[in-house]
């Protein structure tokens, strides 16, 4: 997995930078059946400007690119870098999840229809009488 950090209106941190990338590391388990190699992650931290009227708005992006045209894009806007960060890896983990179980439940569909046509199985779902 290769990671690409960048910044806006806020200075690089190394403290920041580890958090992120334990943050990251975490991923791994649900991005187990893509490709390693291929897997991109582009994340951008920054201090939003002028729309606020007091405080600082932090602001994190991830970009995540697995191969074979699939992205996973998330966002998120706090008035703390860490609680963005945090939010915006919840969102990716649930983004990843969803793509998971909706591909399982097309396979699944998949094989039923296949069961149901050359009458594999009784138990197909949909079988004519």
């Amino acid at each position: 997995m290769k990671i690409i950090l960048k910044n806006k209106n806020i200075s690089p941190d190394l403290k920041t930078e580890k958090y992120l990338e334990k943050k990251l590391e975490s991923l791994k388990k649900f991005l187990k059946n893509f490709n390693q190699e291929l897997l991109l992650v582009e994340v951008e931290l920054g201090k939003v400007t002028g729309r606020q009227r007091k405080g600082d708005i932090f602001r994190a992006e991830i970009n995540l690119s697995v191969g074979g045209g699939k992205i996973f894009r998330v966002e998120s806007e706090q008035s703390d870098l860490y609680s963005a960060i945090d939010e915006v890896r919840d969102d990716l983990e649930r983004e990843i999840k969803k793509f998971k179980t909706k591909n399982e439940t097309i396979f699944i569909r998949g094989s039923r229809s296949l069961k149901k046509k050359f009458n594999i199985s009784p138990l197909a779902r949909f079988r004519t009488k």
